[in-house]
């Protein structure tokens, strides 16, 4: 049974749909976009998806993950209702955990990967909310910057998702934002002059 509404919609707005959450195949999305240039439904369906499509980018991972304790307590209930001499599998050990994301500025967080004290570099993600500013900062060190979705700016360079960014030991950034929200992987030195 459908509805009045759904005979007027337009055949393609599944596609729409997949093309906002990024599963098409690569040759099917020049298609689909030249087709929602074109179409106002499949306009309309875009802008009201796109806006919760991308706020999944900021849902926490661990919320997808189930806590270890559960494949044993799944792997006990399964043999008891099996059989008495069905085997439980031995508890795992306790594997590596991703760190949690941390707002270390109102709309910047980091998920710290890897420290080295003794070289103060830090690897990290660092995820922007949309309109978000980071401080004008002078590098202590190397810094490479990778952007892996979103839009940033650097200044008066703006970075697309794939694009890398190096500055050198001494170089400042006086202004990096992000107009629409991104999140890049950071590899700098914990010595960075902030406010410069």
């Amino acid at each position: 049974m459908t509805s009045p509404l759904d005979s007027n919609r337009c055949d393609q707005s599944a596609q729409v749909s997949a093309y906002v959450m990024q599963a098409l195949p690569p040759h099917e999305v020049v298609a689909v976009e030249a087709h929602i240039a074109s179409c106002s439904q499949c306009r309309q369906e875009l802008e009201t998806l796109q806006p919760v499509a991308d706020s999944f980018v900021f849902w926490p991972t661990d919320v997808l993950r189930p806590p270890a304790s559960l494949h044993e307590r799944l792997g006990r209930r399964i043999a008891a209702e099996a059989s008495e001499n069905a085997a439980v599998p031995p508890a795992r050990e306790r594997q590596w955990e991703e760190p949690a994301w941390e707002e270390v500025a109102p709309g910047i967080f980091c998920k710290l990967m890897a420290t080295d004290a003794k070289e103060h570099r830090v690897s990290m993600l660092v995820r922007l909310l949309p309109g978000v500013e980071y401080p004008a900062h002078t590098h202590a060190g190397l810094e490479e910057l990778f952007l892996l979705d979103g839009e940033l700016w650097i200044d008066d360079r703006k970075l697309y998702p794939g694009d890398y960014n190096r500055a050198e030991a001494g170089s400042g950034d006086k202004r990096v934002w992000s107009e629409t929200g991104c999140t890049c992987v950071l590899i700098t030195s914990t010595k960075d002059i902030l406010g410069s």
